[in-house]
């Protein structure tokens, strides 16, 4: 059995400008996984930087508010909706409000950094 805890995860910010903590890659870790697991946030105000990944992408919003960018679509989204990014969806995510925007990221297959593109 392998349980994760999310204040045992390595905080790191990705090159989208999210802080991110991987809870399940299956490079990293003994799982026979197609996807990687990934909890990121934004404080109030901040803005990821637009980008691409090769692969498919599904935001899950945990807590907090935000305005979704997809290939020039916006959407405002807030807990319990999920997003899903096409691959190379040209994307990005804003922290509206005075939460914290935290949300789940599910890419599959797994991440990985030449799969991605930041294009700001």
């Amino acid at each position: 059995m392998l349980v994760r805890s999310l204040k045992e995860c390595p905080e790191f910010i990705a090159g989208d400008k999210t802080k991110i903590r991987e809870l399940l890659h299956p490079d990293k870790a003994d799982v026979k996984l197609d996807y990687s697991l990934a909890h990121a946030t934004l404080e109030p105000g901040e803005i990821s930087a637009l980008h691409t990944l090769n692969t498919s992408e599904v935001y899950y919003i945990l807590s907090g508010r935000g305005r979704m960018e997809i290939e020039g679509e916006f959407r405002d989204v807030a807990a319990g909706d999920t997003v899903y990014i096409p691959p190379l969806g040209r994307q990005r995510i804003e922290a509206l409000g005075e939460e914290k925007l935290a949300f789940l990221c599910i890419v599959c297959p797994a991440w990985r950094a030449e799969d991605e593109s930041v294009l700001e």
